[in-house]
């Protein structure tokens, strides 16, 4: 066959010249580590694991409740509290249209959700941040529920457990954003003088002032592979201190290997190691009947 009639072949010409059909939006994701590129169901079958390559992709703060608490046993506190702008704040747009931004597009009023749940049968006081809304920042809103979570756990002696997913302190609400370090390490620490255990779960990335305050007092410390975990930034530290710092510094395996954590724990064997943890913590079961709701939908309108 000639070449010509080969290429005429190729291209159907009972297609327009060019033409591509309609394809879905968002049927694939791209893995960002190994660049496979993943059918988005089967992505989520996999709990938002790469298959090639496991790496964690980042959840919302609904998803990794939702991962780790028992079907029906979540109830949420302190939704009400919402962020102010105490300080008139104007970057390149104000402070209030972020937040309704940040709001419409995760769903969640804040940068944490907070409650009271089950994690296989053992009852705790649970948090988990989100990193979508602002970068997970801490405002005087998520320093409040952090705090109010650490009472409610000291209160009814259930083991808190926060999953930690941000990048710091919230700039637009400057010396109000720092006092939260203070606050939420001092309701954290008095749950040691109780004797209430608290289970730190560290997730990508924990930096800045959450990773300065109450997410490294856990009684254990867990981390998710390959997370961000540190305080500044690793071009600021090498600008600091004019050296190259070494490869796979301030990631969950780094800290590890130098005991500032106490185990990596993939995203599929989270909630059977909560469950034990809470056992060999003395957790009491969760109370039969407890008034419990759904969990928040994501963005798009979707249960979790």
């Amino acid at each position: 066959m000639e070449l010509a009639a080969v290429l005429n072949w190729i291209r159907r010409p009972d297609h327009p010249s060019g033409g591509r059909r309609d394809v879905p939006a968002g049927l694939w994701s791209k893995c960002p580590r190994c660049a496979t590129l993943v059918y988005r169901k089967e992505l989520e079958r996999k709990l938002r694991v790469c298959p090639r390559c496991s790496y964690h992709h980042r959840l919302s703060a609904a998803d990794r409740l939702a991962l780790v608490l028992d079907e029906g046993s979540f109830e949420e506190h302190d939704e009400g509290l919402v962020p102010d702008d105490p300080l008139g704040f104007v970057d390149e747009q104000p402070y209030p249209a972020r937040i309704e931004e940040a709001q419409r597009r995760t769903g969640v009023p804040e940068a944490i959700i907070t409650g009271t749940g089950a994690i296989e049968g053992r009852g705790a006081v649970v948090g988990a941040m989100e990193f979508g809304f602002l970068g997970g920042s801490m405002g005087a809103v998520v320093g409040e529920k952090v705090a109010r979570s650490a009472e409610r756990a000291g209160e009814r002696r259930r083991p808190l457990v926060l999953f930690s997913a941000s990048g710091g302190a919230r700039m637009q609400e400057g010396a109000l954003s720092l006092m939260q370090l203070a606050k939420t390490s001092v309701a954290v620490g008095r749950l040691s003088e109780l004797g209430v255990p608290f289970i730190s779960v560290l997730c990508d990335p924990t930096t800045g002032g959450v990773a300065a305050s109450f997410a490294f007092q856990g009684d254990v410390i867990l981390a998710e592979p390959g997370a961000l975990i540190g305080f500044a930034g690793r071009r600021v530290i090498e600008q600091t201190i004019r050296q190259k710092l070494p490869d796979g510094f301030q990631t969950a395996e780094f800290v590890l290997e130098h005991g500032l954590i106490d185990a990596i724990v993939p995203r599929g064997d989270l909630r059977p190691t909560l469950g034990r943890l809470l056992r060999l913590c003395g957790a009491p079961p969760a109370p039969a009947g407890a008034a419990a709701g759904p969990l928040p939908t994501l963005a798009d309108g979707r249960p979790v």
